[in-house]
Order: structure tokens, then C-alpha cells, then sequence
């Protein structure tokens, strides 16, 4: 009898907690600092989220070198969104919590131009090597990205040829430049092409030489993971969230 007692008062205990639902959690306040890779669906979702809780998110987008300095510096917030391969470094070091990285998306690399300009073609590498050759001004960006881009330059015999041409963009999105026309050509993760809708999305990289990056959610070592943050995190995962996210040409992590 006492134990179905005991367990009595822990069901109800979690009832009591789960009516109280938002009000709970109300007036919380988290400070997110967030790779720019998924901004647009990002927004999309945090006003719902808001309303629902009563939790007020405040989110800074940086590039992936600003955010890993912040961190080091204690000064990311509550949360951390970036790279997987940036998490696991910084936890190794001890400026994220160990074990608090949650996947969250997987990005590929897109390609931009100019609206009303010839479309290359980009379906194999060998396309893609000529288009870049052809190209009189490419741009891509700083980041996961635009790490792999330089390497995959060199390891497709283009670099020295293209060195002259290359525009790395920091800042804001590898769009923008491509719209203004201070590029032919753009490369950056596919939302973030995706969310200049004034140009044109060309399509992924090939196959053949396509880079995914997942990105994911961590908790800074000078910080707790809360109640607030958990929520926030849980909003972003759920299967509501998932037709918002492929919107974007992103693929939700399990």
C-alpha cells in the first residue's frame, strides 16, 4: 500500500507540474547564440513557442568564429547552436557541458545566381568544375561551409585557377552579394540561399562532392540546463516543427 501510495503522489506530482504548463515556466527569459545556417525557420518558430510559454527567447546570429570566441569567453548564453564538429571540440576542453549536445539539423551546400542569368550545370563534379572556371566572381562563406569549399577547391585542381575570383563573406548572407551583383555565383548552406529569395537556388552540390553538416544544440559550461531551455529545445524538435524546417531544404536530425 505504500509504495502504490508513493507512486500516487509522484503521478500526481507530475500532473500538477504538466497543468501548470506555460504559467510554469512564464516570464523566463534564454539567451540562445546561434549559427545563421537555419535563421529563417528559426523565426518562424520561436514567436509560436513565446506565446505558448511565456518565455522570451533572445537569439544572437554570429558566424561559427564569433560564436566558438563567446564561448571561450563564457559570454554564449544559455544555448549554443553550431556545428557538431565545433561542439565536440569545445566540450572536449570543457566550455560545454559534456554530453548536452542534441543533434538538431542536417545542411547541405547550396548554389546561387542572378535571377534571369544562363543556369550552369551542376549535376556532376565535372559540371560543377567547369562552372566554376567559367565563373568571373564566386562567392561563398565563412564556416563549416566555407572550409570544405577551400579544401574541395584544391582537391578538384581549381584553386589556383579560381584564387582571384573568390569572394568569402562574412557578415551576411552569400545572397545578398550574389543579388547586388557582386558575384556570379554563390555557395553557402541551402537556407541560407534559400532565404535571398531574389535569386535563384541553382540546386545542392553534386552528390558526388556534397558536404553535410549537422548542426545541434549544446549547453555552455558556465551555465545549467533549465527548465526554460529544455522547452525551447523540445519546440524546435518536435514533428510540428519538421514541415518548417524541410521548407528550408533542411533535414531534421533523429
Amino acid at each position: 500500500m505504500k509504495i502504490r501510495a508513493y507512486i500516487t503522489s509522484i503521478i500526481g506530482s507530475l500532473l500538477a507540474w504538466y497543468s501548470l504548463g506555460a504559467s510554469a515556466l512564464d516570464n523566463q527569459q534564454i539567451q540562445v547564440t546561434a549559427s545563421v545556417a537555419f535563421k529563417a525557420p528559426y523565426l518562424e518558430m520561436v514567436q509560436d513557442f513565446e506565446k505558448q510559454t511565456g518565455i522570451k527567447v533572445n537569439t544572437n546570429w554570429l558566424p561559427t568564429v564569433e560564436i566558438v570566441e563567446l564561448i571561450k569567453k563564457g559570454e554564449a548564453g544559455d544555448l549554443v547552436i553550431l556545428s557538431t564538429t565545433n561542439i565536440d571540440d569545445l566540450s572536449k576542453k570543457g566550455y560545454l557541458i559534456a554530453g548536452s549536445r542534441i543533434d538538431y539539423v542536417n545542411s547541405g551546400i547550396g548554389i546561387g545566381i542572378r535571377k534571369n542569368t544562363p543556369k550552369p550545370n551542376i549535376k556532376t563534379q565535372a559540371d560543377l568544375k567547369n562552372t566554376l572556371l567559367s565563373a568571373n566572381t564566386i562567392a561563398y562563406s565563412t564556416g563549416p561551409s566555407g572550409v570544405y569549399l577551400s579544401k574541395l577547391f584544391e582537391n578538384m585542381g581549381v584553386a589556383e585557377q579560381i584564387r582571384s575570383k573568390l569572394k568569402i563573406i562574412q557578415g551576411e548572407p552569400v545572397g545578398a552579394v550574389v543579388l547586388r551583383g557582386e558575384a556570379d555565383i554563390g555557395f553557402q548552406q541551402i537556407p541560407e540561399i534559400l532565404s535571398v529569395p531574389e535569386i535563384e537556388y541553382l540546386g545542392p552540390l553534386p552528390l558526388e562532392v556534397q558536404y553535410i553538416t549537422t548542426f545541434a544544440f549544446a549547453i555552455p559550461s558556465n551555465k545549467s540546463n533549465s527548465k526554460a531551455v529544455q522547452a525551447w529545445i523540445s519546440h524546435l524538435k518536435s514533428p510540428k516543427a519538421i514541415p518548417t524546417i524541410e521548407r528550408y531544404g533542411l533535414n531534421p536530425s533523429p
